[in-house]
C-alpha cells in the first residue's frame, strides 16, 4: 500500500497484478511499460538481516522452498525484461527509507 501511494501521489496511475504478465506485478504501469515487484524480505530471499533468518524447524522445506521462489523471481523479470518491460524491485526493507520517492520517481520519468 506504501508504493501504491506513493505512486498515486506522484500523479501516476497503474493497474494492480495483471496475469498476463509474468510472475503477476504488483504495479504495472502501462503507460510507462515498466512494472514494480514489491517483495517480501523472506519470502523472496533478499540479503538483509530480515531475509538471511532461516527457521530452526523443517529448515530444509523453508531453503528449498525460498531458493525456488527466488529461481522464480529471476525469471519473471528475465521474461519481462525479454518482451520490453521495465523492472523495478522493492524490498520490504526498503519501504521505509526516505529515498523511495526519488527512486520510483526516476523509474517513472516525468508524467
Amino acid at each position: 500500500m506504501i508504493v501504491r501511494r506513493l505512486a498515486h501521489r506522484l500523479g501516476h496511475r497503474f493497474r494492480l497484478h495483471r496475469k498476463d504478465l509474468p510472475g503477476k506485478p504488483d504495479l504495472v504501469f502501462p503507460r510507462h511499460r515498466a512494472v514494480v515487484f514489491v517483495n517480501g524480505c523472506w519470502w523472496h530471499g533478499h540479503g538483509c538481516r530480515r531475509g538471511a533468518r532461516m527457521p530452526k524447524t523443517n529448515s530444509e522445506y523453508w531453503s528449498t522452498k525460498i531458493a525456488g521462489n527466488v529461481a522464480r523471481d529471476a525469471a519473471s523479470v528475465g521474461a519481462l525484461e525479454a518482451s520490453g518491460w521495465r523492472v523495478l524491485v522493492v524490498w520490504e526493507c526498503q519501504l521505509r527509507d526516505g529515498d523511495l520517492p526519488q527512486r520510483l520517481r526516476e523509474f517513472l520519468g516525468p508524467q
